[in-house]
């Protein structure tokens, strides 16, 4: 199943769309389905509040998890994760024109279109990456 089959399949189970994206792209991240659920949980709906789009916060994490920034003093792994961080919401921008879940609402995209999009641009950003 591909990673956007599978967070289609997520967010149709009754997840939201951070938790759609991060978890679907397990292949990569290689964290436990219920540890990645309840920390993705709370930011659906923009952090429950209409600001960044849950399934770009999702893709952000699933990043992070593959190059993660743990070492304050690992100045090459802060760089490299701000770096993938910027070219995740610079694309997703480039696509929809906002990377906030309300103004995405209002512009009528749906969202299982963009968690497809959010769970396939993740996986496209940790395969360039490797």
């Amino acid at each position: 199943m591909s990673v956007k089959q599978e967070a289609t399949r997520l967010h149709e189970s009754g997840h939201n769309c951070a938790q759609s994206v991060f978890c679907a792209n397990r292949e990569y991240t290689g964290i436990d389905d219920n540890i990645a659920l309840a920390v993705s949980g709370g930011f659906g709906g923009g952090v429950r509040c209409g600001e960044i789009c849950g399934a770009l916060t999702g893709a952000v994490m699933a990043i992070g998890a593959v190059y993660p920034f743990n070492d304050c003093k690992d100045q090459q792994s802060k760089d490299k994760i701000a770096a993938l961080a910027v070219e995740c919401t610079g694309k997703f921008r480039e696509k929809y024109g906002c990377v906030r879940c309300e103004e995405l609402k209002a512009a009528q995209f749906s969202c299982p279109e963009i968690i497809e999009y959010g769970a396939e641009l993740a996986e496209q950003i940790i395969n360039d990456n490797k």
